[in-house]
């Protein structure tokens, strides 16, 4: 019984071992979502093997085998076929470009906008006015690309005037007013309304994001 315990141990970090090397040196955060599940699954079999005496150690070992040799065949598929790799791996998204917000990708990924302005402020994006570019990438990272006018200053770059912005809140998301976000600035609907015809706009169903700051106002982004 111990030596077959012991045995499992050893095989188990050894396929362990066998599958970080077939993964390759990733961080933690460019793993996919299928890199997570071929170290869950390989996780569960040690779990349910190791101190199972009902399971022999030839048993433990073809499930070892088989998964191994699977996830290096598809890691092999997915390098060399580019429609293998979309389907299992997926590719970049973008959610913005130029400005404009892509909805339909925004709703085909499951991304709520206040998910991705609390993803946005970890990364020191704190408007949705400063985003050229953004893209969802397959491992769930966000890659932005700014405006130039917000891109940090760089040596020799000598700004003429330096202001303290104000943080932004959510007023309206994907055609729905947030009550709640004006009542907490001091504002009310008519007020909301007021502003955003002084900008054209004049149905609120027709607009995807607004977002208004003390210091730089309503940024709005129709559908």
């Amino acid at each position: 019984m111990y030596l077959d315990i012991v045995i499992k141990i050893v095989v188990g970090l050894l396929a362990l071992m066998t599958v970080i090397r077939i993964l390759g040196k990733k961080e933690l955060a460019q793993l996919t979502p299928y890199d997570v599940i071929y170290t869950l699954v390989l996780g569960g079999i040690l779990e349910e093997s190791i101190f199972d005496e009902k399971v022999k150690i030839s048993h433990f070992l073809l499930a070892i085998t088989t998964w191994a040799l699977l996830i290096f065949l598809i890691e092999k598929a997915t390098k060399k076929w580019d429609p293998i790799r979309v389907l299992l791996k997926g590719e970049p998204v973008k959610l913005i470009s130029d400005g404009k917000l892509d909805m339909k990708k925004f709703n085909k990924n499951h991304l709520e906008m206040e998910q991705l302005r609390s993803a946005l402020r970890k990364q020191g994006v704190f408007s949705l006015r400063e985003v050229k570019d953004l893209f969802l990438e397959p491992g769930g990272d966000l890659t932005i690309n700014k405006y130039v006018q917000y891109e940090p200053i760089k040596n020799g770059d000598f700004p003429t005037k330096a202001t303290d912005q104000d943080p932004t809140v959510l007023l309206i998301d994907e055609g729905v007013v947030k009550e709640d976000i004006l009542t907490y600035i001091g504002k009310d609907k008519k007020w909301l309304l007021t502003k955003l015809s002084e900008q054209g706009f004049t149905d609120i169903k027709k607009i995807a994001y607004c977002e208004w700051s003390e210091t730089e106002g309503l940024f709005v982004r129709s559908y």
